[in-house]
């Protein structure tokens, strides 16, 4: 028979507990802006949304919301292509990256999992152009 090598209970508990410590101690890189800090909203705080209709109106609604803090416009649509584009650009400004999503359908931007809720700007036909 092979002889084992023995370990007290003391030296047992103390070498678990060290190696538990430094598991639980090990530094993790976390941005801050994760956890709400640096004047970020945290995401799990943070509404994502979409716009459909980004024209006239729709397009003021858009400007409105991207001054919030809470809240993130992460796709538009619009049938115009010179609105979506516009729109396209507002947004991309806004968080200095290209990441917006564009639809000429809105049952695409629909059809995301990822947006909370949408912003739908109405076409208004003026009495000029009856």
């Amino acid at each position: 028979m092979a002889k084992g090598r023995l370990i007290s209970r003391r030296r047992f508990i103390a070498r678990t507990a060290g190696a538990a410590l430094g598991a639980i101690s090990f530094p993790y890189i976390v941005p801050s802006s994760v956890l709400g800090q640096a004047g970020r909203v945290a995401p799990s705080n943070r509404i994502t949304m979409g716009c459909i209709g980004v024209g006239w109106q729709g397009g003021s609604n858009l400007g409105s919301f991207l001054r919030e803090r809470d809240c993130q416009v992460i796709a538009v649509c619009d049938i115009d292509k010179n609105h979506l584009q516009d729109a396209a650009n507002s947004v991309n400004g806004r968080y200095k990256n290209k990441d917006c999503a564009t639809y000429a359908d809105f049952r695409e931007l629909l059809a995301r999992d990822d947006i909370d809720t949408v912003s739908l700007g109405k076409a208004m036909r003026s009495p000029w152009h009856l």
